[in-house]
């Protein structure tokens, strides 16, 4: 009972004491800061909306570029070459052909030089920085040199009696970049070419000079393994020889580069 008349007593104290200020003409109760009845409520701000994410594009991916086909290509330089009467149809032939990519970095197309009525046919690798300019095979130092060891047996690609005459080709009619060795594909792309070259000379003897020809007319490698023995191909006597520029690098190879020649020598004598 002492808490509820507490309690009581205190309620009507306040109401008395608010009694006595409405009387003094307080019409509002006092806040902690001053209140501006004139000022306008500020806008109430709209939330910003939120941003869009845009769904993924779905790109469609870039159609693959058919990649060449390497029996096609190799069936059209068949036709091509087939097609070819004689030396001058098969240049042209194989500066119209367009499916090896040598062709797009290289200077010249480097055919052939010396005596196309020559008893022997040399065939190398692939032009090099020189014969790609001149567009003419073995010109640089590694062409000097093998001009040199075939004088030694009195041959020359100047010669213009067939007996003492050299004709000079390559396997490969354009430069490979940074004088890279040729690929198999490249070498079968090239084939039959290399064949109706042959064809249309017609030499006694072929020397392979190099691991490239070795490849393309017998199908294997391994030239320091091979070099001096005569074998057979296109129904022709050949003969694998070391090429000039590893004599340039290995003098001491020169011995046995010397036997061949005279074998090549004896082949044509008998």
């Amino acid at each position: 009972m002492g808490i509820e008349n507490d309690i009581a007593g205190d309620w009507h104290a306040a109401l008395a004491a608010l009694a006595w200020q409405v009387d003094l003409g307080l019409s509002d109760i006092s806040a902690e800061s001053p209140l501006n009845r004139y000022e306008l409520p500020e806008p109430i701000k709209a939330p910003a909306p939120k941003p869009v994410i845009a769904a993924p594009k779905v790109t469609q991916p870039p159609p693959e570029l058919e990649a060449p086909n390497p029996d096609a290509a190799i069936f059209e330089a068949r036709a091509a070459a087939n097609h070819c009467e004689t030396l001058e149809a098969l240049r042209e032939a194989l500066a119209a052909f367009e499916h090896c990519e040598l062709k797009r970095g290289a200077r010249n197309l480097v055919f052939a030089d010396g005596n196309p009525k020559a008893r022997v046919l040399i065939l190398g690798e692939a032009p090099g920085v020189e014969e790609d300019r001149e567009g003419r095979p073995f010109v640089g130092r590694a062409g000097q040199l093998l001009d040199r060891m075939f004088a030694a047996i009195g041959l020359a690609r100047t010669s213009p009696d067939p007996e003492t005459a050299l004709y000079i080709t390559n396997t490969l009619p354009w430069r490979p970049p940074q004088n890279r060795d040729p690929s198999l594909a490249e070498i079968a792309m090239m084939r039959p070419f290399v064949e109706r070259h042959i064809a249309l000379v017609n030499p006694d003897v072929i020397v392979l000079v190099g691991n490239t020809p070795l490849q393309t007319m017998l199908n294997t490698k391994g030239i320091l393994r091979l070099r001096g023995i005569w074998t057979e191909a296109l129904g022709k006597p050949v003969l694998p020889m070391t090429h000039p520029a590893y004599l340039l690098r290995n003098p001491a190879a020169k011995r046995e580069a010397w036997a061949d020649l005279l074998s090549l020598q004896a082949k044509l004598r008998g």
